[in-house]
C-alpha cells in the first residue's frame, strides 16, 4: 500500500472530524489536497467561482449543521479572496477549517511570484492561524486547529505549501481523539446566588435575547413566565426566541419595531441573554443590568454591569428557575405587550393599503408573500442592507425554520453563498436567498455554481435599481444620493441563460403565483422582482447621528412598514392578558 502523503493526511483528519466537503477553487498550490480529496470517498471538493462564495458557503454550512466545515484556496490572491467570508464565518461563530495553500516552502520570505504571509493576514479573522514549514508538524497542528474551531466556535486557518502537502506524511502515530462538540457551562454558584437575588428583588425585569439561546427556548419562556418578564430579541436571536412566545415584544435596533425598546427601558432590571448586541446607544444607562454568556470577553463590553454570569444560558436558566420566587404581578408584562401590539398595528397599513395595485412593487409586500408561501422549514439567507429589513420583519420564525445573514460582519453579497452551504447540507430542503440587486450581481458567478451541482435553491431578487440601504445613509445625513443607481439586466433572462429557471415580476398580481412555480421547480431558479427604490418612509426627526451610529429614540421607527404574520401573534398574546 503507498505510503500517505501529507495532503492525504490532511484530509483524512478533516473526515475524521465530520467535515464532508471542502468548497474552493483549484489551483496549483492545492493539487496535492484536491487529488487527496480526489481519492477520498468520503468527502467532496465544491468547486466555486470565487473563494469569497468557498468561506461564505462553508459558514452557512456551519450554521446550519452545527459541526466543523472547511474551505480552501490556493497561493496569495487565491486564499486572499477567502477572507471576507472568513471574516463573516468568525464574527457568526461557525467553526470553519481553513486551508490556506502556500508557495513553495523553500521560497517563502524572498519575494516569490504570488507570495503573502497567510499565516499573519488571517490571525485578526480567526481564533488560531498557523503555518506548516514541516511535515512533522502533521498532524499535531491540524487536531490543534480544529480544537479551536469547534471549542471556541469560530473559524481556524492552516497556511500548507504546495510542497510540503506533496511529501511522505510522517508514520503514523496514535489517532488523537478529536473533539467535535461543546460542553455545558454552568455559572459560578456565588453568581446564581446574586442573580436570584437581584431577580427577587426587582419588580420589573425583562429579558433581552439573542444567539447564545439557541437550543434554550423552553428554558426562556418557563422562565419569563416565572417572573413576569416581556422578551425582546436582537436580530440574531429572532430565529430561536420569537416563536410561540406569549412575552414576545419584538426587536430593538435600527431595523427593530415594537415595544423592546421600551421593555428594556422601563425595568428595574435587564437581564442580556447570549447577546453581544452592539448598539450600546439602544441599550439603557440608568437601569440594572446582568448578562449572561458563554464567552467572558463578551460580558461588559457594551454597557456598564451590575452583575457578570459567566455560563451557557439554557444551563444557567435551569439553576435559577427552581430558585426564584414566582412574581404574581404581571402589570409591567401587560403594559408592555399593549405597547407592542399597538406598534405594530400603527404601521401594519403602510403594506396592507393598495399594495395589489402599486406598481413598483412594495418590497414588504414581496416579504410577507414570500413568508407565506415558503415552506414552514426552509432556511432563508439574506443579504445585507434592505434584505435585512425585510427579513427582521416580515419572516416569521417557527422553531423549524432558519435565518441566516451577515448579521454582524455586514458583508454585501452573502446572501447567494451562504444558500449554497446551506443546500449542500440536504437538498430536500426548501433554500430561499432573499437577494438585493447590489448583493446578488457583486457575486452573480456563482449562479453557475447552483447549476453546476443542481442545487435546488430558489434565488428572489429584490430588484430596485439602488443600493437602497447606502441612499438612506445618504439622505439621512443631508447628502443627496450619488453612486448609488444601478443599471440591472432582466436577471431572469440571466438566470435562464445560465441554465436554470428564471422569471420576472413586474406587477403584484404576478408574484404569489411566480412563487409557487419556482418552488414547485426541481432545480436552481431565480425570481427577480422589480420592486420600489422609493419605498423608504423616513419620519422627520432623524438625525444623522441615529442612522450612522444606531442611536435610535425609543418613539421613531426610521424604516416604517408592515410586520406581517408578527401582528397576529401580538394580537394573539394580547388575548391572554387578563381583563379587570
Amino acid at each position: 500500500m503507498a505510503k500517505q502523503n501529507v495532503a492525504d493526511q490532511f484530509v483524512d483528519i478533516l473526515v475524521r472530524a465530520g467535515v464532508k466537503r471542502l468548497y474552493g477553487v483549484v489551483g496549483d498550490s492545492l493539487n496535492p489536497i484536491v487529488d487527496a480529496v480526489r481519492r477520498n470517498s468520503a468527502i467532496d471538493w465544491v468547486h466555486v467561482r470565487h473563494e469569497e462564495t468557498a468561506a461564505f458557503a462553508a459558514g452557512a454550512e456551519a450554521q446550519i449543521s452545527g459541526g466543523l466545515t472547511a474551505c480552501a484556496g490556493s497561493c496569495g490572491p487565491g486564499n486572499l479572496h477567502l477572507i471576507n467570508g472568513l471574516y463573516d464565518a468568525h464574527r457568526s461563530m461557525a467553526p470553519v477549517l481553513a486551508l490556506a495553500s502556500h508557495i513553495p516552502s523553500s521560497e517563502i520570505g524572498l519575494g516569490y511570484f504570488q507570495e503573502t504571509h497567510p499565516d499573519q493576514l488571517f490571525r485578526e479573522c480567526s481564533h488560531y492561524s498557523e503555518l506548516i514549514s514541516n511535515p512533522q508538524q502533521m498532524p499535531r497542528l491540524l487536531q490543534t486547529a480544529i480544537q479551536h474551531a469547534i471549542g471556541r466556535s469560530g473559524v481556524s486557518v492552516v497556511s500548507l505549501p504546495g510542497d510540503i502537502a506533496a511529501q511522505p506524511a510522517p508514520d503514523r502515530s496514535a489517532e488523537t481523539a478529536l473533539v467535535t462538540s461543546r460542553p455545558s457551562v454552568r455559572p459560578g454558584d456565588a453568581e446564581i446566588d446574586r442573580l436570584v437575588e437581584m431577580i427577587d428583588e426587582a419588580e420589573k425585569v425583562t429579558l433581552f435575547c439573542g444567539s447564545g439561546t439557541r437550543g434554550a427556548h423552553a428554558e426562556v419562556m418557563e422562565f419569563a413566565g416565572k417572573i413576569k418578564s416581556p422578551v425582546g430579541h436582537a436580530l440574531r436571536g429572532k430565529e430561536w426566541i420569537q416563536y410561540d412566545n406569549p412575552y414576545d415584544v419584538g426587536m430593538s435596533g435600527l431595523l427593530g419595531y415594537g415595544a423592546a425598546y421600551e421593555a428594556t427601558h422601563e425595568c428595574d432590571l435587564l437581564i442580556l441573554l447570549g447577546t453581544d448586541f452592539p448598539y450600546n446607544a439602544f441599550l439603557p444607562k440608568d437601569v440594572k443590568i446582568a448578562q449572561i454568556d458563554v464567552r467572558p470577553e463578551n460580558l461588559g463590553r457594551r454597557s456598564k454591569l451590575d452583575l457578570a454570569v459567566w455560563g451557557d444560558v439554557k444551563e444557567t436558566l435551569r439553576c435559577l428557575i427552581p430558585r426564584v420566587r414566582t412574581k404574581d404581578n404581571r402589570r409591567f408584562l401587560d403594559k408592555m405587550l399593549k405597547k407592542h401590539a399597538d406598534a405594530l398595528e400603527g404601521v401594519v397599513k403602510a403594506y396592507t393599503r393598495k399594495v395589489d395595485k402599486h406598481v413598483p412593487i412594495h418590497p414588504e409586500y414581496v416579504a410577507s408573500v414570500l413568508d407565506e408561501a415558503a415552506d414552514d422549514d426552509a432556511v432563508f439567507t439574506i443579504d445585507t442592507g434592505m434584505c435585512n429589513v425585510w427579513g427582521a420583519r416580515y419572516i416569521s420564525p417557527n422553531g423549524r425554520r432558519r435565518i441566516i445573514g451577515s448579521f454582524s460582519h455586514g458583508s454585501m453579497a452573502n446572501a447567494l453563498p451562504m444558500a449554497i452551504g446551506a443546500q449542500f447540507t440536504d437538498r430536500r430542503r426548501q433554500v430561499v436567498s432573499m437577494s438585493g440587486d447590489g448583493g446578488f450581481s457583486m457575486l452573480m458567478g456563482d449562479f453557475l455554481t447552483l447549476v453546476q451541482y443542481d442545487l435546488p435553491v430558489k434565488v428572489v431578487v429584490f430588484n430596485n435599481s439602488s443600493l437602497s440601504m447606502v441612499e438612506l445613509e445618504m439622505m439621512v445625513s443631508g447628502l443627496p444620493s450619488y453612486g448609488t443607481a444601478t443599471k440591472n439586466p432582466d436577471f431572469a433572462a440571466v438566470a435562464r441563460a445560465c441554465g436554470a429557471y428564471g422569471i420576472r415580476v413586474e406587477k403584484p398580481k404576478q408574484l404569489a403565483g411566480a412563487l409557487k412555480d419556482a418552488f414547485r421547480h426541481k432545480g436552481p431558479a431565480l425570481v427577480d422582482v422589480v420592486t420600489d427604490p422609493h419605498a423608504l418612509s423616513i419620519p422627520p426627526k432623524i438625525s444623522a447621528e441615529m442612522v450612522t451610529g444606531f442611536a435610535l429614540s425609543a418613539s421613531k421607527i426610521v424604516l416604517e412598514g408592515g410586520v406581517g404574520r408578527m401582528v397576529q401573534m401580538a394580537r394573539s398574546n394580547l388575548r391572554n392578558v387578563p381583563r379587570p
